[in-house]
C-alpha cells in the first residue's frame, strides 16, 4: 500500500503527494528465488537446481530461468548454503597497514592462492594496535571465515584458542604468534640484518647506526639482534647513541638520523630497519650533502634510480604470502596437523649506497 504524505503548496492549500513505490526505490529489496520462479514460470526447486548447477532441468527450462535471473539481477544468497555445509569459502587476512608497499605483493599472493581454491579474501588492518587486531580477528571469526592469515600486532594470541579449536585454520606471517602454538612463516630478519651490517663493515665502516621499529615488534628485535651480532663478529663495540628504536613516524626517524650524523664523531653508515625508515633516512642524507653509506631492510620503490642506488636486504613478500596461504589451505583439507615455523631467506641487493667508503 502506498503511503500518502500531506504537503503545502505555495498558496497554502494542502495537496497530497504519493511517495515512490517500493519497486522504484533504488535501495529496494533484492530479487529472490521466488521472483525468479514467478518470472520464469517454474517452481522454486527448478530455480534452485539451475542456480546450484544441479542436473534434472531441460535446456529450454534452464534458458528461461537464466533469462529471468539476468533480467532481475538475481544473486545467490550463500547464507543458507553456509548453514548447510558449515563453510563460507572465505578467509581473512589481517595486515599491519594496508598502505605499506610491503604488504601489496603479500596480500596479492594470498588472494591468488585463495582464488585458486575458490575462496574469497577479506582484508583488514590492525594499524599495529593489539586491541584492534583482536577486534578485527574476532569479527572475521564471527562472520565464519574458514581461515585466517594474521600479521600480528600483539604478543598474546590466547584469545584465538577457542576459534582454532572450533576449526578455524590459522597461519601467522612475518611475526610469530604469542603464547599459542601456531603455524608461522617468517623472513630471516636476524640473518638478513647481520649480512647487511657485515657488508657495511666490509667496506670499512666501524661507526654504524641502527634505526628500527618499536622493540616489542618481533622483526625489529630480530634485526637489532642481527646488527649487534655483526658488530660483535667484527670486534666493534656498539655505543648506545648509535641505536634508535621506536615508531617509524618520519619526525622520529629524522631526529634519530640527524642526531647520529651530527657531533664530533658521527656514524659513517646507517642500517635502516625497514622500508619506511629507509625512505626518511634517504631524505636526511640527501639534505646534508655529505656521503653516508646506507643499507635498508626491505626494498623500496625507485631504489635503483636514486644516485647512488640504495643497497637493501630484500624480503620476498610474495613468497611469504603464498607460503602462508598454501599452508592455510593444507590445514583446511586436513593434511597438516603439527604447527611449523618456516623461515624464508633474504637477499642482499647491492646498488651503490652500501658500498660507499667512510667519509673520514
Amino acid at each position: 500500500m502506498d503511503r500518502r504524505i500531506p504537503v503545502a503548496d505555495r498558496t497554502g492549500q494542502r495537496i497530497v503527494a504519493e511517495t515512490a513505490r517500493r519497486s522504484e526505490n533504488r535501495y529496494g529489496n533484492r530479487p529472490t528465488m521466488k521472483d525468479v520462479a514467478a518470472r520464469a514460470g517454474v517452481g522454486l526447486k527448478t530455480v534452485s537446481r539451475v542456480v546450484n548447477g544441479e542436473p534434472g532441468v531441460t535446456p529450454d527450462t534452464e534458458r528461461r530461468v537464466q533469462e529471468a535471473i539476468d533480467a532481475l539481477g538475481f544473486r545467490r544468497n550463500d547464507s543458507a548454503r553456509v548453514l548447510r555445509k558449515g563453510s563460507t569459502a572465505s578467509i581473512g587476512l589481517v595486515l599491519e597497514d594496508l598502505a605499506d608497499p610491503f604488504y601489496g605483493p603479500l596480500s596479492r599472493s594470498v588472494e591468488e592462492v585463495a582464488r585458486a581454491h575458490g575462496a574469497l579474501l577479506i582484508n583488514g588492518s590492525s594499524a599495529e594496535d593489539p586491541e584492534r587486531e583482536q577486534e578485527l580477528v574476532l569479527a572475521l571469526c564471527a562472520r565464519r571465515v574458514d581461515g585466517l592469515v594474521v600479521i600480528p600486532a600483539g604478543d598474546d594470541h590466547r584469545y584465538l584458542e577457542p576459534e582454532i579449536k572450533a576449526g578455524v585454520a590459522t597461519v601467522f606471517v612475518d611475526r610469530p604468534a604469542g603464547k599459542i602454538d601456531a603455524d608461522v612463516v617468517l623472513s630471516d630478519s636476524f640473518g638478513g640484518a647481520r649480512e647487511g651490517v657485515a657488508h657495511l663493515i666490509a667496506h670499512g665502516h666501524r661507526r654504524i647506526g641502527f634505526i628500527g621499529d618499536m622493540p616489542r615488534i618481533h622483526t625489529a628485535a630480530e634485526r637489532l639482534r642481527g646488527y649487534r651480532a655483526a658488530m660483535e663478529d667484527a670486534g666493534i663495540p656498539v655505543e648506545d647513541a648509535w641505536m634508535s628504536l621506536g615508531v617509524t613516524d618520519p619526525r622520529r626517524v629524522r631526529k634519530a638520523a640527524e642526531d647520529m650524523l651530527s657531533g664530533p664523531a658521527p656514524v659513517t653508515a646507517v642500517f635502516a630497519g625497514n622500508n619506511r625508515v629507509t625512505v626518511t633516512v634517504v631524505r636526511v642524507i640527501a639534505e646534508r650533502g655529505r656521503p653516508v653509506a646506507l643499507v635498508g631492510f626491505d626494498d623500496i620503490e625507485l631504489a635503483d634510480l636514486l644516485q647512488p642506488g640504495v643497497t637493501v636486504v630484500a624480503q620476498d613478500a610474495a613468497a611469504l604470502g603464498r607460503t602462508a596461504a598454501e599452508r592455510l589451505f593444507r590445514q583446511l583439507d586436513g593434511s597438516l596437523v603439527t604447527p611449523e615455523r618456516i623461515e624464508l631467506p633474504t637477499r642482499l641487493i647491492t646498488r651503490g649506497s652500501g658500498e660507499l667508503p667512510p667519509a673520514d
